[in-house]
């Protein structure tokens, strides 16, 4: 009799077990402006303006990634808040977390070379940019900074710390 218990099956193919790519962003908040920076030549996102973004190493934690890559990409020390919300991004396979952080030191500084620029934007500079935003991040930051938004806090007892979990 076949077993009906999915952890029993063994596929003889490379699709199993089923993987997703995971990529992390993160909003970092400065006195009501949001981090972004802008991707270098040769770069998937060449030319526009986006938050940290980056994959996450298989040593590390979701949040973890996304502290290092904010640092790697900004120069910017972060610390994360909360989980903002998952995202399906636009290839198949690849989850997007994004979560909602706070400056803690630093200045914006470009890596030289994943980005060429970095800064802080406001509400109204993020409306009037005449560069391109990508648009996805463009949406998130104005929806935060309007405050239309909803996060989700690490739960500090879950029975596996000290690995956040977000409730």
């Amino acid at each position: 009799m076949a077993s009906n218990n999915r952890m029993d099956i063994q596929p003889d193919n490379s699709d199993w077990p089923p993987k997703f790519i995971i990529c992390v962003g993160t909003i970092v908040l400065k006195e009501s402006k949001v981090l972004f920076i802008r991707l270098a030549k040769g770069e998937s996102l060449e030319g526009q303006w986006s938050i940290p973004w980056g994959f996450v190493n298989n040593d590390e934690t979701p949040e973890e990634a996304a502290i290092r890559e904010t640092i790697e990409e900004s120069g910017i020390k972060t610390d994360v808040d909360g989980l903002l919300g998952l995202q399906n991004l636009s290839k198949s396979g690849w989850l997007g977390i994004i979560f909602l952080s706070h400056h803690i030191e630093g200045e914006p500084n470009a890596d030289g070379k994943e980005t060429d620029m970095a800064a802080y934007l406001s509400l109204d500079d993020l409306i009037n940019m005449d560069e391109p935003i990508e648009p996805w991040c463009k949406w998130l930051a104005i929806r935060v900074l309007e405050g239309n938004y909803s996060l989700i806090h690490a739960e500090q007892e879950s029975p596996y710390r000290p690995r956040l979990g977000f409730f």
